[in-house]
């Protein structure tokens, strides 16, 4: 059982909202989570994957007025889109009889379906979070072998808690398997399991590199659009990431096309076959995974209100990752699979055109410490503590 830092800032939303929707991709702990926050209070959990509560739900108002005093946890909620339309007349009469909020805690799979409906159904009436993978601090340990084991594993919990890394690896083979089987069919896309695993397994191969959807379309026999599609259903399910690239006005020719990271890094080493770190140390992908790793744990940790990119013009300035606090309030970080990091010329020539306030470098080392040119070289964990500052 982890703590999960979400909790909070959960708790504190049903407090301000009638719903609160948790939404992340399948066994990423949702369902934990809405049970560790139901503690010490009357609850209810229906799993609408499972038709007797289902059956439950096909009069909502009349079921939900028996247990008007409770928290309601619906699980797998995008099962059944038409019950937003019910929950909002549910939640507008309390309003009207002047009753408070956190009533429904919504649990479901990211879809723009499912973002759609609720967004139309309970405008005003429902907070989004997302629920992410294990970070360093929910797992106690911010550096060394355990660090090592989250970023080769991943940040699914079963898969970080498995006895041994084949016992892990074994469970991401079939949360893969599943997800192309079973889950996605169930979401609607009727999108053959083997194109969408070549797809995927084609995306961990380019892991952080920009997005060349033409090649890929190329390899895969299929248009460009199609490419397109398949990438917009990923990155809905919040499988990958699409980092998009800084744009302004610097006056110099900028990259437009995006960046793509799987966005669990034990998925992408799944997705190559990669079974134990002593392997990944030897796989090309080694320091893309790393970098990768890193850019999905910052943007998870980022403060509301910035904003993450990436940076690079064709004369080969390049930062991995912006963070914008502002107008003109940036930083920049380097990320380096290595213990003695070096930065090139490019990293500079990026951050005078940006004119950055700050820049780091990432390193898979565990101490923080000064280098030239008023760049910081520290650790994942220091550098999310810098964050919170």
């Amino acid at each position: 059982m982890y703590k999960r830092e979400l909790t909070q800032k959960i708790i504190k939303s049903l407090g301000q909202n009638p719903a609160v929707a948790i939404l992340g991709p399948r066994q990423i702990g949702k369902t934990t989570l809405a049970h560790e926050i139901a503690k010490g209070q009357p609850s209810i959990h229906l799993d609408l994957e499972n038709p007797e509560d289902f059956q439950k739900l096909k009069d909502p108002a009349h079921y939900l007025d028996l247990h008007a005093d409770k928290l309601v946890i619906l699980d797998e909620v995008q099962r059944y889109p038409d019950l937003f339309m019910s929950l909002r007349g549910i939640i507008d009469a309390r309003r009207r009889e002047g009753r408070g909020n956190g009533r429904f805690l919504v649990l479901g799979s990211a879809t723009n379906e499912l973002l759609k409906q609720s967004s139309e159904s309970l405008a005003g009436r429902i907070h989004y979070s997302e629920l992410t993978g294990l970070n360093p601090f929910e797992i106690e340990e911010t550096s060394g072998e355990p660090l090592q084991k989250l970023w080769m594993r991943g940040g699914f919990p079963d898969s970080y808690a498995a006895e041994d890394d084949a016992a892990s690896h074994q469970w991401r083979q079939n949360f893969i398997r599943t997800y192309l089987e079973r889950d996605i069919p169930q979401l609607g896309p009727r999108i053959p399991a083997v194109t969408l695993m070549r797809f995927w397994t084609m995306l961990a191969h380019t892991q952080g590199e920009l997005l060349n959807a033409s090649k890929l379309a190329s390899s895969l026999g299929v248009e460009s659009v199609t490419v397109s599609r398949y990438l917009d259903l990923m990155v809905d399910l919040l499988l990958v990431r699409r980092l998009e690239p800084w744009h302004g006005n610097v006056k110099k020719r900028l990259v437009k096309s995006p960046r793509t990271h799987v966005r669990d890094s034990g998925l992408v080493h799944a997705l190559l076959q990669i079974p134990n770190y002593e392997a990944l140390l030897g796989h090309p992908i080694f320091g893309k995974s790393w970098e990768s790793f890193v850019i999905e744990t910052i943007i998870n940790a980022l403060p509301s209100g910035t904003h993450p990119f990436f940076y690079r013009t064709s004369a080969g300035a390049e930062i991995d990752l912006v963070i914008e606090f502002g107008l003109d309030d940036y930083w920049a970080v380097e990320i380096k699979a290595s213990r003695t990091p070096t930065l090139k010329k490019g990293f500079h020539m990026a951050c005078d055109d940006l004119k950055v306030r700050r820049k780091f470098v990432v390193y898979t080392g565990d101490d923080a410490f000064p280098s030239t040119h008023d760049t910081t070289i520290l650790s994942l964990a220091h550098f999310i503590e810098e964050l919170r500052m």
